[in-house]
């Protein structure tokens, strides 16, 4: 019964059904020209997709509290708190940072204020001590490997595949779901982020392997806007590798040939399959010179 129910909820959020609620307000406009705006998707059993422009994260709602992933900034945190408050009354009690990078979890202190736990990888912990914000609070809790987070007979697993992207994302799977949390290593439909900063090539390849090994059906992305799903099939994970290996592929063919310059490895190389996927166009040519940069340069 528990499987019929997130195929049938994996199936609304596929069209976007009536189920989210959104809102959006004015401010700047990011790249792209499409205001900045917020929504948030019930995906069934106290599990909760929040979305702020292209972000996301999740949280779940349960007897005891609430565990938050991911605060984002200040201001899509504050926008958080008031989406949990229209839900319960509960007290957040974790949060939970998926890696250090400043555009996911700058807005911890909405929480920290009300006395939740923040837990995150070991390394997460220098990494903020290296680069601190106030609006950024330290975890309480820091682990190696794996971790599990518990609450109102919810579990929350957290797993460290090594460096991949920076040296301090964890996955986090929900064992009873089969769902996996995954950010930036996994963005169904889309090329990679533009250079690919703090992105190791090789490892995030073998990073993707290992998480393909896990036991889980679906997957929710940490990047994505309004107009795509909230959650996706598994397979999302496998596409985003084998899109990486013809990448490398590809620049590698034409480097073996005796193309060495970066400008020119950017007009030959071309992958036809994915010229549906988003920023195609836009990125490609610059995942072409990362990758030139990891061949040539060896990093």
């Amino acid at each position: 019964m528990k499987r019929l129910f997130i195929q049938s909820v994996l199936i609304v959020g596929l069209v976007l059904s009536s189920i989210a609620t959104a809102s959006s307000f004015p401010t700047e406009e990011p790249m792209g020209g499409k205001p900045f705006g917020h929504s948030v998707k019930n995906i069934g059993d106290g599990l909760y997709v929040f979305r702020w422009w292209v972000y996301r994260n999740i949280f779940m709602v349960t007897d005891e509290g609430v565990i938050v992933t991911d605060p984002m900034n200040p201001k899509a945190a504050n926008l958080l708190l008031s989406e949990i408050r229209k839900i319960t009354d509960k007290p957040v009690k974790y949060v939970v940072y998926s890696h250090n990078h400043h555009d996911h979890i700058s807005g911890g202190k909405v929480f920290k204020d009300q006395g939740a736990t923040f837990i995150a990888h070991k390394n997460v912990l220098k990494e903020l001590g290296d680069h601190p914000s106030h609006a950024t609070p330290l975890p309480d809790i820091t682990f190696e490997d794996e971790y599990t987070v518990q609450l109102g007979g919810r579990t929350l697993e957290l797993k460290y595949f090594g460096p991949n992207h920076g040296e301090s994302l964890v996955v986090m799977r929900l064992p009873k779901e089969k769902i996996l949390f995954v950010v930036d290593i996994v963005t169904p439909r889309r090329v990679a982020f533009r250079t690919m900063p703090d992105f190791w090539p090789d490892e995030w390849v073998r990073s993707l392997k290992e998480i393909e090994q896990m036991d889980f059906d679906y997957v929710i992305s940490g990047h994505g806007p309004e107009n795509q799903p909230a959650i996706d099939p598994g397979t999302v994970v496998a596409k985003q590798r084998i899109y990486l290996e013809d990448l490398m592929a590809a620049v590698k063919t034409e480097l073996d040939k005796g193309t060495h310059s970066p400008d020119k490895l950017r007009q030959i190389v071309k992958l036809p399959k994915y010229k549906n996927w988003q920023y195609y166009n836009e990125w490609l040519p610059m995942n072409i010179e990362r990758i030139w940069a990891y061949y040539h340069m060896g990093w």
